[in-house]
């Protein structure tokens, strides 16, 4: 039987979650979604993550969540990523940092699901491991078939083409390879030569009239002057931009596509 899952890009504040509240349940239903990820590095008012947001998110239908650049921006997430199984930061970060970036995943149908969370260099945090070096490490033990039956991995990077070299390094050892962080969802869903199924980014789940689910007063400050400018979650109707994958019992990628469902942005052709 094929194995249907959904990446929800990131959660961006109220909004966000309200989307997912929303919708999450009914695209469950209507499209017999078997397991969801959700990139909720920013779902805490736009700045990382509490328990209270992640309890909420798992009540919606999220299966496991994954980060970023913002693990660590609420005091409570060091203690949360050692207590919490279903939430995984950066594989790539420093050893011994708290949490876990790669964990598997059990599933109704007797199989395991494996979820990896990547995070990028060009152009972000400089104190992290190479992500391909600590990917061909990573492959040694895990892959589809080996160690788990679907792999997934969640790429929270800047530039398209370091997402790009990565899901050419996983083709045809992961399920698929999402891309997350640009909050914008591109139009570029595929599968690749050997059955990875790719997407550049998932897209936000958040307000899109904003800058990048923050509010313009903040952002063209930001742009405009030097100081302390605080941002500020941007309120109005979110929308759910998600990735859509259908996986064969080989664990490869057969078919798929971009979701965009509520608020002010265009729908996805159907």
């Amino acid at each position: 039987m094929p194995l249907n899952v959904l990446f929800m890009g990131d959660i961006v504040g109220k909004p966000g979650r309200k989307a997912i509240a929303d919708h999450l349940p009914a695209l469950k239903a209507e499209l017999k979604i078997d397991f969801v990820i959700a990139n909720a590095e920013n779902a805490a008012h736009g700045f990382g993550i509490t328990e209270g947001v992640a309890q909420e998110l798992y009540r919606t239908g999220v299966d496991v969540i994954t980060l970023g650049n913002h693990t660590f921006d609420q005091p409570e997430t060091e203690n949360l990523l050692v207590s919490d199984w279903r939430m995984l930061r950066p594989y790539n970060y420093p050893p011994h940092t708290a949490g876990v970036g790669y964990k598997a995943y059990p599933l109704p149908n007797g199989k395991q699901i494996g979820i990896v969370s990547l995070m990028g260099r060009l152009f972000m945090e400089h104190n992290l491991d190479c992500p391909f070096q600590a990917s061909r490490k990573l492959m040694q033990d895990v892959r589809v078939g080996e160690g788990v039956d679907y792999l997934i991995v969640d790429v929270h990077a800047e530039a398209a083409s370091e997402k790009r070299c990565l899901a050419a390094l996983w083709d045809g050892k992961a399920s698929a390879v999402v891309g997350s962080h640009t909050h914008v969802p591109t139009a570029d869903t595929c599968i690749m030569d050997r059955g990875t199924g790719y997407h550049t980014d998932a897209g936000m789940c958040g307000y899109y009239n904003s800058s990048l689910g923050m509010g313009f007063d903040g952002a063209l400050g930001r742009f405009e002057k030097k100081g302390k400018i605080k941002l500020e979650v941007a309120e109005g109707p979110g929308t759910l931009c998600a990735t859509f994958l259908t996986l064969a019992d080989n664990g490869l990628c057969t078919a798929i596509k971009p979701l965009r469902v509520g608020g002010n942005i265009i729908p996805e052709a159907r």
